[in-house]
């Protein structure tokens, strides 16, 4: 299985080369890793060093929480934060809490061996994805203590088939995983890892700090003023042309719709434009005085959907006619309720908002239409407001409770204070 897995990924970074030259993506993910090890350079050889993974943009938010109380608590240390995905580190590659921001070269002997013996992190952290196979083993070969944070399992993971030997080993180079919910301890349970608590989604302690500080912006307070709005967020063509389709066969009087789309590419931007009933405004060409008069707000810009929210009365998130939803607690942190596609069975809160009647899974037009209208009745649209409250209250503190058990059982070997890094190889 080990010879598979390293063929895989060989295979895997093949293709990624090949793409480079047609794809934007896969040319960010080539370059960015031939900056490794210039990037490591400003590593301070006198400084002890902490270590977070993330996948991607979502896992890293997931992290954020407690890569800051992190710093909050050893100041003096250096963080690296290393990223898989250009869709994260391209974002937050200007993080100024981390001292060091790259991507993590692909897994191997070698990759791995070369990481650990420049980084000598003291404490390893990953974001509820990522088992890398190498990098995890060498860590716990060098008895560094090593996390898993977030974590959500699911029963059709590789960890838990028949067949899943070599992926359940992965699982068990953790010196504790933190799960979202029971579900999860039950599956790490049945394989024997018992190296586990329930610490909640962080994710949740994030988003409600946002929502507490959220920005104002004056224009799209124009645009929304007096009249409600649903605002679809981090949308692909196949929620846009849901949503087309519905306001072309069932006029919403009244309604606004603020648009994020997940891309903003000039091409996808034109086409939203001509699809949608008008009139259809781009942020970066309003004024208050025109955005006034829009039918259709479009965000032509990144960065500023988590706060745009407040300005919503329900939420469309995309992703739910693909790989899957995308963040579906920005939108709940400010109190809407939120409708997504049908592939949301990855996600613990929307797996169990939908059961409570906090949000709403639709597969075509008519659906969308129902719930909509649903949501027009005041009693259900205040029960489904009160059900994802409910939810973000129950599950708030993970990182405080992460935190704590780093504290409880690292602390001394993680001083307050900077020190000659430890060699642990």
């Amino acid at each position: 299985m080990l010879l598979l897995y390293q063929l895989t990924l060989r295979l895997y970074a093949l293709g990624i080369h090949l793409l480079a030259p047609f794809h934007p993506k896969a040319r960010r993910w080539v370059r960015g890793r031939r900056e490794v090890a210039r990037q490591l350079q400003k590593l301070d050889p006198d400084r002890p060093r902490l270590w977070m993974h993330c996948a991607s943009l979502g896992e890293f938010e997931q992290g954020r929480p407690v890569l800051e109380a992190l710093r909050h608590q050893w100041p003096d240390h250096q963080i690296v934060l290393s990223f898989f995905s250009p869709s994260g580190y391209e974002i937050r590659k200007n993080y100024p809490l981390a001292d060091v921001i790259c991507y993590l070269p692909l897994d191997s002997p070698g990759n791995a061996r070369r990481w650990l013996d420049t980084v000598r992190p003291q404490l390893a952290i990953f974001v509820k994805y990522e088992f890398w196979y190498h990098y995890l083993h060498q860590l716990r070969d060098r008895n560094c203590p090593t996390l898993l944070i977030a974590a959500h399992f699911r029963p059709r993971q590789l960890f838990f088939r028949s067949y899943g030997g070599f992926f359940r080993s992965i699982l068990h180079c953790f010196q504790h995983i933190f799960v979202q919910d029971t579900g999860s301890v039950e599956l790490l349970r049945q394989i024997g890892q018992e190296a586990h608590s329930i610490a909640g989604d962080p994710r949740i302690d994030r988003v409600l700090e946002i929502a507490g500080a959220a920005r104002e912006f004056p224009l799209v307070a124009a645009f929304a003023e007096g009249r409600p709005v649903l605002v679809l967020g981090s949308s692909w063509p196949a929620e846009e042309q849901l949503l087309a389709e519905l306001l072309d066969r069932a006029d919403r009087p009244g309604w606004r719709l603020l648009i994020a789309p997940h891309e903003i590419r000039e091409k996808g931007l034109r086409r939203l434009e001509s699809s949608l009933p008008g009139p259809v405004l781009r942020y970066s060409q309003a004024r208050p005085e025109t955005a006034r008069e829009a039918r259709v707000l479009l965000i032509d810009n990144i960065g500023m959907l988590s706060a745009l929210y407040r300005y919503g009365r329900l939420a469309f998130i995309g992703g739910g006619f693909g790989q899957g939803i995308h963040n579906i607690l920005e939108p709940m942190a400010f109190g809407l309720p939120v409708i997504f596609g049908p592939r949301f069975e990855k996600f613990g809160e929307a797996v169990q908002l939908c059961q409570a009647g906090g949000t709403f899974s639709v597969n075509h037009v008519k659906e969308l239409e129902q719930v909509w209208r649903q949501l027009d009745d005041t009693e259900h649209y205040q029960r489904a407001v009160e059900q994802t409250q409910q939810y973000l209250e129950r599950n708030r503190g993970a990182s405080r409770r992460i935190i704590a058990y780093i504290l409880q059982h690292y602390a001394s070997e993680i001083p307050r204070r900077g020190g000659k890094a430890i060699d642990r190889s």
